[in-house]
């Protein structure tokens, strides 16, 4: 973390100076409207503002409460606890926490060395990440997809990656973007956060769940990564010590897809890759992912895409 960045974020509060001086409770006004237990964005954000940074209040706990907007938690030195729907999660040092607006959040008191920032955002800043999630069913864009549609079902994200530097990079120039007076700032923020997020879906394996099914379905998806061309979803089942059926319900309750239409998907979306980024023939290609038929690949190629194979490569 740059010195003069966390410098900034270290500094006593206003409302940190009242709790060290006897305050033993949050303040209300500051996050809430009335008596719901819901901190509200119009609390935090300037007038027509989409995303704002706010240091993480020390010295006090927070009671359990909800957001009306999506909250994403980097902690830039020490730990912080939280409790999320339950489940208790210590986040660390240079690990990033995704709350979605149906999270129930509560947290324990944090010491002065302790620097976590509150990323504050509306979920329709989101929308100029879209085009970065591709159009493959993942944790990630489900989550944001989600978000922007008010019917978050995944509740939260944790992702260690503290070791992975692309991802601690790319957080780093969020915070300074946002704490900076920058022309083009809201572009320059969603491009970066476009890219913080095409990183995280690089890093599937440093994503955290609250549940074993969404663990299962995460290993699935990171699964049909790695075996696109000749996977089964016998194959995987037995790997995760599943029933057939079971999963393949699974599967469609929580990423909202059978198996062979993520498959599928997986499949076409490789061989646009090869179109655009290798000569190979497209009969190569269709036996590269999987498709023996060649016609069949034609046929469901053109259903995605809107064009042939070969048009799609003339194209681009």
């Amino acid at each position: 973390m740059d010195a003069d960045i966390l410098r900034k974020l270290s500094k006593i509060s206003a409302e940190e100076k009242e709790i060290l001086g006897g305050r033993c409770h949050i303040d209300r006004s500051i996050y809430m409207d009335g008596s719901r237990d819901v901190i509200s964005g119009e609390k935090l954000l300037e007038k027509g503002k989409l995303i704002a940074i706010r240091p993480h209040t020390r010295f006090i706990a927070f009671p359990e409460h909800s957001h009306d907007y999506v909250e994403m938690v980097y902690m830039c030195a020490g730990e912080t606890r939280h409790t999320v729907n339950g489940n208790a999660i210590t986040l660390h040092q240079g690990e990033l926490l995704m709350l979605g607006q149906n999270a129930h959040q509560a947290i324990k008191a944090s010491g002065e060395r302790d620097i976590a920032v509150n990323f504050i955002v509306r979920p329709a800043f989101f929308s100029g990440t879209l085009p970065f999630l591709g159009e493959e069913e993942t944790p990630l864009r489900r989550f944001v997809v989600n978000c922007l549609t008010g019917e978050n079902e995944t509740g939260y994200l944790l992702f260690h990656v503290a070791d992975i530097l692309p991802i601690q990079n790319l957080i780093e120039n969020l915070l300074f973007t946002l704490l900076e007076d920058i022309p083009n700032k809201r572009g320059i923020l969603q491009m970066t956060m476009g890219l913080l997020f095409a990183q995280l879906m690089n890093h599937t394996e440093a994503l955290q769940f609250e549940t074993q099914e969404q663990n299962a379905v995460v290993s699935v998806l990171r699964y049909l990564e790695e075996h696109y061309r000749d996977g089964s979803l016998t194959e995987i089942a037995g790997r995760l010590h599943y029933e057939l059926p079971s999963l393949s319900r699974l599967i469609r309750q929580k990423a909202g897809k059978s198996y062979t239409e993520l498959l599928q998907e997986k499949r076409l979306s490789q061989a646009a890759w090869l179109l655009r980024n290798t000569d190979k023939n497209v009969d190569e290609i269709a036996n590269a992912v999987g498709y023996e038929n060649h016609s069949y690949f034609h046929r469901l190629f053109a259903a995605r895409y809107s064009l042939s194979p070969k048009k799609y490569r003339d194209c681009k």
